[in-house]
């Protein structure tokens, strides 16, 4: 089976890794990070500039990839992991498509009520625009 995390640096993101870790140890795993320079954190975008912006971002997946890879490689698992650039939705979904995965794994926030009606939830989004079934790991 080929299966997918999408992984962002958040207890409910690892714990989805540690999900398919612990559930999945001899399937074909990748783990995505998606990088949204259309969001910009603190004035991050008019302080830095597009590029020092994109490259921080870039080291924040890597060290994000290293610790996956740490963390599979404790459970004798391996790991292939993949960085996105776009809008994490639609990369995540489009990535799937692409690769032909079987499922996609993903941490929710566990925002309830007018929070989520507000905020909407990547997770649930995904799991609606998804052509593959979609795990949600608290």
């Amino acid at each position: 089976m080929e299966l997918l995390i999408a992984l962002d640096d958040s207890e409910p993101g690892w714990n989805a890794l540690e999900y398919v870790l612990e559930n999945h140890p001899d399937d074909a795993v990748t783990v995505v990070h998606v990088i949204d320079l259309s969001r910009s954190e603190y004035g991050e975008l008019a302080h830095l500039g597009p590029e020092t912006m994109r490259e921080r971002r870039r080291e924040r997946a890597d060290e994000l990839f290293d610790g996956a890879r740490e963390r599979a490689a404790e459970r004798g698992c391996e790991i292939e992991t993949e960085l996105l650039v776009g809008q994490p939705v639609a990369s995540i979904v489009d990535y799937a498509v692409e690769s032909a995965v079987d499922r996609i794994v993903v941490g929710s926030h566990g925002r309830d009520g007018i929070s989520r009606v507000l905020l909407g939830s990547v997770a649930e989004r995904i799991a609606r625009r998804a052509p593959t079934p979609v795990t949600i790991v608290r």
